[in-house]
């Protein structure tokens, strides 16, 4: 099986767990831009503690869920975003998140991967990844 999009993938693994009502996730394969999507949700308070597992291949990540995840999912086409569209709540914010208050956009910055919400307060744009709620 040919996997395009990793991240994708690990998002999927990790909300149809959490439907489940699983305690945890395995996640693999990983990578740097998958640990640091979790670190996001992580500081937002969407999952519990994450630990890479070095299994001589491509490496697994075991993700604590802690029930409080709806929806979670990727972005796609990934557009680039400026400051601006971010503060005018474009429509593709209004198409991913239910309101305003509720859930968070991933993107990539150049300053690393951070919230929407974390990138209105520094005055960047980046490129969005990923969304939850």
């Amino acid at each position: 099986m040919v996997m395009l999009d990793t991240l994708a993938n690990a998002l999927a693994t990790i909300w149809n767990n959490e439907v489940r009502g699983k305690k945890e996730a395995i996640i693999m394969p990983a990578s740097k831009l998958i640990a640091n999507v979790l670190r996001v949700f992580q500081k937002e308070g969407y999952i519990g503690e994450f630990e890479y597992i070095d299994d001589g291949r491509w490496g697994k990540i075991k993700v604590q869920l802690l029930g409080r995840i709806n929806k979670c999912g990727v972005i796609k086409p990934r557009v680039s975003v400026k400051y601006v569209d971010l503060l005018n709540m474009p429509e593709w914010l209004r198409k991913y998140l239910p309101s305003r208050e509720m859930g968070i956009i991933v993107l990539s910055t150049p300053q690393g991967v951070m919230s929407h919400k974390e990138a209105l307060a520094k005055k960047i744009g980046g490129i969005v990844l990923a969304y939850v709620y």
